[in-house]
């Protein structure tokens, strides 16, 4: 008989991970409406921007204007992607909650990301987590490309836990490790778990999967039997990635939410609210969304 946790932390990543990817702008007024419609659905976690340069993410480029122009709710934290101290003094000037740092497990993906070594990011992201917790924000960190890479295949789990170790010791509170070509299967997860667990909490790891080939609730349930209580998804099924060829959208908080609620795991969150708020973004960009929970209930509707 597995043992289920009873309740699990959703962090919804859609209004960044899931707007940096889209081709058409959407303009800041509906981003704001998209965030403060997450805000009331029961989300105690939004990430709600990125301060990258809005060359390499001209999605994003109302970072400050969006931040600045959400209404803020009461038990929800506010969070933001930081590549580097130029944002991360924007970020703090917006007076975002929580900062997130990234970096990525394959170093030719993090020189396409971040145009820089991984060697070579370490150290501004020390420099970016040290001033980030002296402002006094709470600082996660996300591993990109864990169970593979668009460029290098597979990655070993030596590489994972010597960063896991850096980033956790730099002072990061959580470290989110993120599938983000989609191509992890269930015992890959178990196996990169049962190494990581040996060392770290499970309170310390997050995990971060994309559905690109439909296994994103099947690493969830094996991520669960680990032991696993967080899980970064988006409303919808947003996302992507701009620097992983055919990555597709992460997980769609919508059918997570469905998934496990129907396992009497609580998350909080409201179902029918947070459909409504993927119906809505939908709508702005003028696109069917991969959500089977959201095809369904719009069917439903009709």
């Amino acid at each position: 008989m597995l043992k289920w946790p009873q309740a699990v932390t959703i962090k919804e990543v859609g209004p960044r991970d899931g707007l940096q990817n889209e081709e058409i702008f959407v303009p800041t007024v509906d981003k704001v409406h998209l965030i403060n419609q997450l805000s009331r659905t029961g989300l105690s976690y939004i990430e709600v921007t990125s301060f990258v340069h809005p060359k390499w993410i001209p999605a994003l480029a109302d970072s400050e204007q969006v931040v600045k122009s959400i209404n803020r709710e009461k038990g929800v934290r506010y969070a933001a992607l930081v590549p580097n101290q130029k944002g991360l003094e924007k970020a703090i000037e917006s007076n975002i909650d929580e900062v997130s740092v990234f970096l990525s497990v394959s170093e030719t993906h993090n020189m396409k990301n971040m145009n820089k070594s991984i060697q070579d990011t370490l150290p501004i992201l020390q420099s970016v987590i040290h001033d980030a917790k002296r402002s006094g924000k709470s600082v996660r960190g996300y591993l990109s490309t864990v169970f593979g890479c668009p460029y290098e295949g597979e990655i070993s789990h030596q590489k994972i836990l010597k960063l896991c170790d850096k980033l956790l010791e730099m002072g990061v509170y959580e470290i989110s490790l993120g599938d983000t070509i989609g191509v992890a299967t269930p015992k890959q997860v178990q196996e990169l778990l049962n190494t990581l667990l040996k060392r770290f909490s499970a309170k310390q790891i997050a995990m971060h999967y994309h559905n690109t080939r439909g296994t994103a609730l099947a690493n969830v349930t094996a991520s669960l039997d680990a032991g696993i209580i967080t899980f970064d998804s988006s409303l919808g099924g947003l996302g992507g990635c701009p620097y992983a060829p055919g990555a597709s959208g992460n997980v769609a908080t919508d059918d997570l939410l469905y998934m496990l609620h129907k396992m009497d795991i609580q998350t909080g969150v409201d179902m029918s609210e947070l459909l409504k708020a993927s119906v809505y973004i939908q709508e702005r960009l003028g696109r069917p969304l991969s959500s089977h929970s959201l095809l369904v209930y719009q069917n439903k509707k009709h």
